[in-house]
């Protein structure tokens, strides 16, 4: 990256440059001042890639080493840089005729500075649409770059998502919060809805990780079966404790790949499925009911809890009771469990809180252009959320101490 200063034209005779002070009196304004610096800066640049070729070929212009070297100059060729301050930099890139010269200054198949790619890219990852970007690069760098220029820098993310993707994983996670967050794509010229996966796991020092994404036109345990796998292949040997929603077949697709894993379905999703047909008058005194299930002290109390609000509410709302009734083993779970460990597990709030933020950043984007556009974003934005989870959980000293107690060997400690 190309890094200068410019001088402000209000203090140009306070700076000791060693040059009259009349010297800045011939510029009539900061735009001469500027062209004037430009065209300074650009004769510097180009006779250090002189300098540079001289040290490739081991001699000096004209000099008589260079014959019979085997190698010389071959003239030049023009490159457009796109600089920080000075704008837009037609500079000469000499060549050997060897073609062997890749000049360290201004490295081959670099057309803009560093700083404009990262700020493209940082402008991408909080949801910027493109048409903003080129509008706020153009105000801050006086840059012009185009739709396609946008796409190029932001698509050298994808060798990054590649690479995120595939990276060797823990052996063990004490805990695994899965999820789906659905996008509008545009494919085969029609806009579906399709989901991204999302897995986020406890390591053993108490810090969270999002171990991957994975896209698909629906979200389905068939699916989530293919992403344990892929979980498998790159190290995951266990999960003691996976957290999901309610979905039908995932907690058998999870015991297919990892069959000691304990299996907790999201309470919360549960009691919205409860509450989403019962009439807004009585949904105040039936969600109150509800708590005394899952707020009840141990999976006993919970179940005595479950036969009374059946016995109130299950001529009315017999649905609810029955999908209590049925997913009852991974719903209470978490009783098996203390305390500490139950406020971690009985709901997928952590993983909720990742979609929100991965909402909160793609907002601007209502519709992707395909599936590597939707991947793109959410990749940026799951990087900008992970750099807050510098900390462990809260009460991390006692709850790894209580995993080490409730699974022994398992914990890799």
């Amino acid at each position: 990256m190309i890094k200068f200063r410019t001088l402000s034209t209000n203090n140009m005779e306070e700076n000791n440059l060693g040059l009259p002070k009349d010297f800045f009196k011939q510029f009539k304004s900061k735009e001469q001042f500027h062209e004037f610096f430009q065209e300074m800066f650009k004769q510097g640049v180009n006779e250090m890639l002189q300098g540079e070729l001289d040290a490739h070929l081991g001699y000096e212009k004209h000099a008589p080493e260079g014959r019979n070297s085997g190698n010389s100059r071959n003239g030049t060729s023009s490159k457009k840089l796109k600089s920080e301050s000075l704008g837009d930099l037609v500079l000469s890139i000499p060549r050997d005729r060897n073609s062997s010269f890749e000049p360290k200054l201004i490295p081959k198949h670099q057309r803009m500075s560093e700083q404009i790619e990262q700020s493209i890219i940082g402008m991408y990852s909080r949801g910027m649409s493109t048409r903003d970007i080129e509008d706020q690069i153009r105000e801050v760098y006086g840059v012009d770059v185009s739709e396609s220029t946008v796409s190029t820098v932001t698509n050298r993310i994808v060798d990054h998502i590649k690479e995120w993707q595939v990276r060797p994983l823990e052996p063990v996670y004490f805990t695994c919060w899965m999820d789906g967050i659905q996008f509008k794509i545009r494919h085969n010229g029609k806009v579906v809805n399709k989901c991204i996966y999302l897995v986020i796991g406890l390591k053993n020092d108490g810090l969270k990780d999002i171990l991957g994404m994975w896209i698909n036109e629906t979200e389905s345990a068939s699916f989530w079966l293919s992403v344990l796998t892929d979980l498998k292949a790159r190290g995951v040997e266990d999960i003691l404790i996976a957290c999901t929603d309610n979905l039908t077949g995932f907690t058998k697709a999870i015991a297919e790949v990892f069959p000691k894993t304990v299996t907790q379905l999201c309470v919360v999703h549960q009691i919205r499925n409860s509450c989403k047909y019962v009439s807004w008058k009585e949904r105040k005194v039936f969600a109150a009911d509800l708590k005394t299930i899952y707020g009840a002290v141990n999976r006993e109390s919970a179940l005595n809890a479950l036969s009374d609000f059946g016995e109130k509410w299950g001529n009315k709302y017999g649905y609810a009771i029955t999908s209590w009734e049925n997913n009852w083993e991974a719903l209470t779970s978490y009783f098996d469990f203390p305390l500490e460990i139950r406020k971690l597990i009985y709901t997928t709030n952590v993983i909720e809180s990742l979609n929100s933020g991965i909402r909160k950043f793609t907002k601007s984007k209502s519709l992707f252009p395909d599936d590597q556009a939707a991947l793109k974003a959410v990749y940026l934005s799951i990087m900008n959320i992970q750099k807050k989870w510098v900390l462990p959980i809260r009460d991390w000293g006692t709850i790894i101490n209580q995993f080490n107690i409730i699974f022994e060997n398992r914990c890799r400690l």
